[in-house]
């Protein structure tokens, strides 16, 4: 049975702030994990940019997270996983603690950032999820939109041709289709933030696994599976999205919180083993707490992850 990988870094005020880029089996190579390290640096530096400029949590993670969506070393907008058809559709939410609010896209194939759309869709819409927001939506609330053939880049289409880095199940006859649960790798994308008003908030970027079906939804826009917050904790998973999907991953670690008075550290272990270890999932959560505290835990191999720590920002890759 894996064991599950746990840091607890103690509030340093007056905010905090911690950012992932995926979890899973450590296969990548040191040219990868260099630019992945980068990525981080560059993402952590640009939330934390935002909190220091008395900007608001969730201001900080959309910052962040949009930065990681434009590097292609992320499974996360330019660079993401493509589908069996070679298509990058891409999944995104963000939760603002502090309104009980939330915002979602799925199969998005124009907005460059679906981070900001997906907080679009919280700002501008009376929705929460929208599936396959349109260019002229995009349009209408002012984003940024580009060709598909954008996201889609050399190296995503080698390891769709190749199966790797991730693999799915021998075909059903007839049906072209994989069966078991996909293989995923690092790529995922999120982060959690507090800010200086206390406010908590999270979001969550991913172009799901390398070789899906078209219209696979993963965990990271269903409210509550890959991303939570509210005035307790804020958090962003990644790992095998069916896993989180069925185990509401997210919110069970806020719920752990809220109604058995357990410190976030135990709460994130605890969902982490019953939702992940004990069915055989694989992935990994960063959180924020209210006081401040961050925690990032995962049981799989690796977890690519970042945070502002007492002595400035701590870089894991």
């Amino acid at each position: 049975m894996p064991s599950i990988q746990l840091t607890v870094v103690p509030p340093a005020a007056p905010f905090a702030l911690a950012v992932h880029g995926g979890a899973g089996p450590l296969r990548d190579g040191r040219d990868r994990a260099t630019a992945q390290s980068d990525g981080l640096r560059r993402a952590l530096a640009a939330g934390e940019a935002v909190l220091a400029g008395s900007g608001t949590a969730l201001d900080a993670v959309c910052t962040a997270v949009a930065v990681l969506e434009d590097d292609e070393a992320f499974n996360a907008g330019r660079g993401a996983a493509l589908t069996v058809a070679g298509t990058a559709e891409l999944d995104a939410c963000v939760c603002d603690g502090a309104s009980h609010r939330a915002g979602a896209v799925a199969a998005s194939r124009f907005a460059r950032h679906p981070v900001l759309a997906a907080r679009a869709v919280m700002e501008r819409t009376p929705h929460v999820l929208l599936a396959g927001p349109t260019p002229e939506w995009l349009d209408t609330v002012g984003l940024e939109r580009v060709d598909p053939a954008w996201f889609v880049t050399p190296a995503r289409l080698t390891a769709l041709r190749d199966g790797t880095p991730e693999a799915t199940a021998p075909a059903l006859p007839g049906t072209g289709q994989g069966t078991a649960e996909p293989r995923v790798g690092h790529g995922t994308v999120g982060a959690v933030a507090r800010d200086s008003a206390g406010r908590l908030a999270a979001a969550t970027s991913t172009g799901g696994v390398t070789g899906q079906w078209v219209g696979r939804v993963g965990d990271t826009p269903v409210v509550g599976a890959g991303t939570w917050a509210d005035e307790r904790v804020a958090v962003s998973g990644t790992g095998i999205g069916e896993y989180f999907l069925r185990a509401a991953l997210a919110h069970d670690v806020a719920a752990r919180v809220r109604w058995t008075g357990a410190a976030l550290a135990d709460a994130v272990r605890g969902a982490i083993a019953d939702d992940l270890v004990v069915p055989g999932g694989d992935g990994g959560v960063i959180a924020a707490a209210a006081d401040g505290t961050l925690v990032l835990a995962y049981c799989s191999q690796a977890m690519l992850r970042a945070y502002l720590g007492p002595d400035g920002p701590v870089v894991v890759a």
